[in-house]
């Protein structure tokens, strides 16, 4: 059923409010690398590394690609699955982003010294709370009548958008955030997300095996890259189930290698030291003088039986 007739998307719409953004989130980005960082090295905290400087201009980037013309006008009137891919932009893969990007100090200038905001944005980024948040919302996203008021009203629109964007944000803290003190440790953080692959898989399918057009506000007389309404929601719930949960999956494997490879590092080191000991002449003969004489003589030596 097609409610309303609209141009085709490839018409130039120029979006002043997210230029003004991206203008806006630039000039943070400069400000704190020029006039607060050397305020904070002075101070004893790190410098900015050049790994977070990329993470944020990528963020940047990706926030403009998700929300400049094309993407936002076909996710916004025409394609909801496009809709789905701005989606994960703005709650998944921009907010890690922008966590990676942020150094330490920058969070305690942010929050500062009252002990009620720490204890308020602790809460906030919280395992349990993040996924409460992070999940619910992501359900009330897909209530049809939230949708439908969001593609007809662009303050609503943004505003959503800004919810995600900020959800996302206390998502990521628990797993990559700038205070170690509040990480999970590796197992935490592959149970954490793997909690967060669960939810997004009952809209998901969902949308995937209705048999009707469940969002009619996307169902318009020009259908961009000739796919039908219900074709268009069937990719969208294939991108929320499956993109999205890889994704993390991919994440959680990243965390899973490093794990086993840093215990692996470590139990090698211990048994080195026990070899190292067990060498040791009495009378100090002998004894091995450097990190390499002590691996080379392990290697060589048969392992030793653990009591």
């Amino acid at each position: 059923m097609t409610l309303f007739v609209l141009s085709e998307p490839w018409e130039f719409s120029l979006h002043a409010e997210v230029w003004m953004l991206i203008a806006g989130v630039i000039a943070i980005g400069w400000f704190a690398t020029k006039v607060i960082q050397p305020k904070a090295v002075r101070a004893g905290f790190a410098p900015i590394s050049t790994a977070q400087k990329r993470w944020y201009l990528g963020a940047v980037v990706a926030m403009w690609i998700s929300s400049d013309w094309p993407m936002h006008d076909i996710a916004e009137r025409y394609l909801y699955s496009v809709h789905m891919v701005q989606h994960l932009l703005l709650s998944m893969i921009i907010p890690a982003m922008f966590v990676k990007a942020t150094p330490h100090w920058l969070i305690e200038l942010v929050v500062g010294p009252n002990p009620r905001a720490w204890a308020i944005l602790k809460r906030l980024t919280h395992p349990i709370t993040a996924i409460i948040i992070f999940n619910g919302l992501t359900s009330l996203l897909h209530w049809s009548v939230l949708v439908k008021l969001s593609v007809e009203n662009g303050a609503l629109h943004f505003f959503l958008h800004l919810l995600v964007f900020l959800s996302g944000l206390c998502m990521w803290m628990p797993v990559i955030g700038p205070i170690e003190e509040w990480r999970l440790p590796p197992i935490g953080k592959m149970i954490y997300l793997f909690a967060m692959t669960i939810v997004p898989t009952v809209p998901g399918g969902w949308l995937v095996f209705a048999e009707d057009v469940v969002y009619p506000s996307y169902d318009t007389a020009f259908r961009a890259f000739g796919m039908s309404a219900l074709m268009d929601q069937q990719l969208a719930g294939a991108i929320m189930k499956l993109v999205g949960g890889f994704f993390l999956w991919v994440v959680i494997a990243v965390i899973w290698f490093r794990w086993a490879n840093e215990a692996e590092a470590d139990a090698k080191a211990r048994r080195a030291a026990r070899f190292a000991e067990r060498t040791r002449p009495a009378t100090g003969e002998g004894v091995p003088e450097t990190a390499d004489e002590v691996i080379a003589g392990f290697e060589t030596s048969p392992p030793a039986v653990e009591s």
